[in-house]
């Protein structure tokens, strides 16, 4: 994995181009390399640093058996996050964050249940007994949790960790895991407070392409870490016959 990042990828990417140098966060200057028309740049090889550190620690997550959460409802970047993300099956929040998404984890589950009784209904014939009026009803309903839960509906946990793109949108999300001590892994831009989170990768947030390089060798590190599980499993089966 560590070999894998190309400084240069990453320039061609976009990665490096910060914001505007008056929307800056001071708390991101260790991470900045210059200022260039009024712009910020953000020091690759410490992108390339804080990538390796968080695609390790990822990897340990999902190796144990934990789901990590995707977390971007900015336009940029949510077709690149719901393709990253189901590639390697895991969870994802594209749309609005569902407040209490994480501390109110119960009720949340409730919904999703609610559109798998849902589809019950259709599979079991009650559907087909209810008015015309209610079934518009039963349908909106389920379109709307399909819309909103439909990503996160095989997650029957507390996630292991959260992955953010732009902690700045995603506050409330990022404020839920800090109170339930879940790890937050983020890509960072100049106008954030890396300080908010465990695992900072400083990266322009703003450009799709720049964060389909940077999610590429994140999902790359969780897939690992879902070989490594399947290859403990397979050992502990082993070692029970």
């Amino acid at each position: 994995m560590a070999n894998n990042i190309e400084i240069k990828d990453l320039l061609d990417a976009g990665v490096h181009f910060g914001h505007l140098t008056r929307k800056w966060n001071p708390n991101m200057a260790p991470y900045i390399y210059m200022e260039r028309n009024g712009i910020h740049v953000i020091n690759l090889y410490k992108t390339a640093a804080k990538i390796e550190e968080a695609a390790e620690a990822l990897k340990k997550i999902v190796a144990s058996g934990k789901k990590v959460l995707f977390v971007a409802t900015k336009k940029q970047a949510k077709d690149v996050v719901a393709e990253k993300a189901t590639s390697v099956k895991m969870p994802y929040i594209t749309e609005r964050w569902p407040g209490g998404m994480l501390t109110n984890f119960v009720t949340i589950r409730k919904a999703v249940k609610k559109m798998s009784s849902i589809d019950k209904m259709k599979k079991d014939g009650t559907f087909d007994t209810l008015s015309k009026r209610e079934k518009l009803h039963v349908e909106r309903m389920r379109e709307k949790l399909e819309k909103n839960l439909g990503s996160i509906a095989d997650m029957s946990r507390l996630p292991g960790a959260l992955f953010v793109v732009d902690t700045l949108r995603e506050h409330i999300a990022v404020k839920e895991a800090q109170k339930l001590n879940i790890p937050i892994f983020a890509m960072v831009d100049t106008n954030s407070d890396p300080r908010e989170v465990d695992f900072a990768i400083p990266a322009n947030d703003d450009a799709s392409k720049a964060i389909e390089k940077v999610l590429s060798y994140i999902t790359e590190a969780v897939n690992e870490g879902l070989s490594s599980r399947t290859a403990d499993a397979n050992k502990e089966a082993e070692a029970a016959e």
